[in-house]
């Protein structure tokens, strides 16, 4: 596939009047939110987006992504590649009123006051939703011991079982 940019803001009631579907890449070192949250990144995120209408008349963005990323495992605190996929299903609002008439299975989007969405922050924050909430290798690549204990345990105190008690009643 070829790496053609795809447009940063778009509009998607005009896309979806030309069921427009657009496949390309964005420049991951433009997503700084994603940066963030990673150690470092492949050049690219490949994007999927599908401009639809659907039988109630609504505007449909729907579409996938992917990215490599590496992480930092939190079990040995080494580097790990993570590949990040994420498909999504957004319709566009222009405002809460809007929002509030759209079904429950599409998420929202709300336009900007040019009536275009962007593109590349909507992959972005759908991209940082699918990091691990505790990134980690997996058990068999993972140089951490599986049962390790982190710190001392304070040893159990010796209580009387309270039903002990009911044995003796016998």
């Amino acid at each position: 596939m070829q790496n053609l940019k795809l447009p940063i803001t778009i509009s998607p009631l005009r896309s979806a009047q030309r069921r427009l579907v657009c496949e390309g890449v964005f420049k991951l070192s433009e997503m700084t939110r994603l940066l963030a949250a990673c150690e470092s990144t492949s050049e690219y995120a490949q994007v999927s987006v599908k401009f639809d209408v659907d039988e109630r008349g609504l505007t449909v963005i729907s579409g996938n992504a992917s990215a490599l990323v590496a992480l930092t495992c939190q079990r040995c605190n080494e580097p790990y590649e993570q590949l990040l996929e994420v498909e999504f299903t957004f319709s566009p609002a222009k405002n809460a009123e809007a929002a509030e008439k759209i079904p429950s299975y599409y998420d929202v989007i709300e336009l900007d006051e040019n009536g275009e969405v962007n593109l590349r922050e909507l992959v972005e924050e759908e991209l940082i939703l699918t990091i691990p909430l505790i990134p980690r290798h997996e058990l068999e690549d993972c140089s951490a011991d599986a049962d390790s204990v982190w710190g001392e345990l304070p040893e159990e105190l010796e209580k009387p079982n309270p039903f002990d008690v009911l044995k003796q009643l016998k």
